[in-house]
């Protein structure tokens, strides 16, 4: 039989061993999860204009597709240019911005910055805007791009945390992303009004079908935490589009 002392020192011993190594895993693998986490941004950006990617040669067409990455204020105000590779403008990436931890700053009261991208895919220039929100069981994202009126979609990616696969989890498909193109975020008048995510079918709704898609069956609290996700994260930029449709 070992001693109690045998014993202490031994698990003490072992617990070190294993610490020192999970820190030493950590280290080394840091590298390659920020890499990881960097592709994965590029390849929702991508996605969202309609650009097939995989993660071998995403970094590849976020430098051919993506132009520009542009910070602005709440006013609309450029604050930051990010362009071939440089800043020309501000001290931060577009990139390197976490809209969720401006949309904290936001309701704080806080000095905010707000990312978006610049993308020309063949003849068309479009803008890309992150998306932040929350869906039944955690956070959900997106991004969202916009032909050169400001208004038109002309792509969408969502994702999820932890939504029920079957149902909420379905953002995350195609089928559902594609509803998006082509709906418009303005009305006839101009005022700002997103695209509702109806329960039921924007047919059976009061919503008009250009400003609506159909929910997901069975997933009505997600389905409604991606209509407010897209609502509120795009009303942050409203200043920002309204000034650049009236140059259109």
């Amino acid at each position: 039989m070992f001693s109690n002392r045998y014993i202490f020192i031994y698990s003490t011993i072992m617990v070190v061993v294993v610490a020192v190594l999970l820190a030493l895993a950590a280290t080394l693998l840091q590298p390659y999860q920020e890499k990881n986490i960097r592709v994965e941004r590029m390849r929702y950006i991508l996605t969202s204009i309609n650009v097939e990617n995989t993660a071998a040669n995403a970094e590849e067409l976020y430098a051919k597709y993506i132009t520009e990455e542009l910070v602005i204020n709440v006013d609309g105000e450029i604050t930051g240019r990010y362009k071939d590779g440089k800043m020309e403008q501000g001290s931060r990436r577009a990139f390197d911005i976490d809209l969720r931890t401006e949309m904290k700053k936001l309701k704080e009261g806080g000095t905010v910055e707000l990312p978006l991208f610049i993308a020309v895919v063949g003849n068309d220039t479009l803008t890309v805007f992150p998306l932040q929100g929350k869906g039944l069981w955690g956070p959900i994202w997106g991004y969202i791009s916009l032909k050169n009126d400001y208004s038109t979609v002309a792509g969408s990616v969502f994702d999820h945390k932890g939504e029920t696969p079957g149902l909420g989890a379905e953002i995350a498909l195609p089928e559902f992303q594609k509803q998006f193109v082509g709906k418009k975020i303005f009305d006839e008048a101009g005022k700002f009004v997103s695209v509702k995510v109806i329960k039921g079918g924007v047919k059976n709704s009061k919503t008009p079908e250009v400003h609506g898609v159909d929910a997901i069956s069975g997933g009505t609290i997600t389905s409604n935490g991606t209509s407010l996700m897209i609502e509120t994260s795009l009303q942050m930029y409203v200043p920002f589009i309204t000034k650049n449709q009236s140059h259109e």
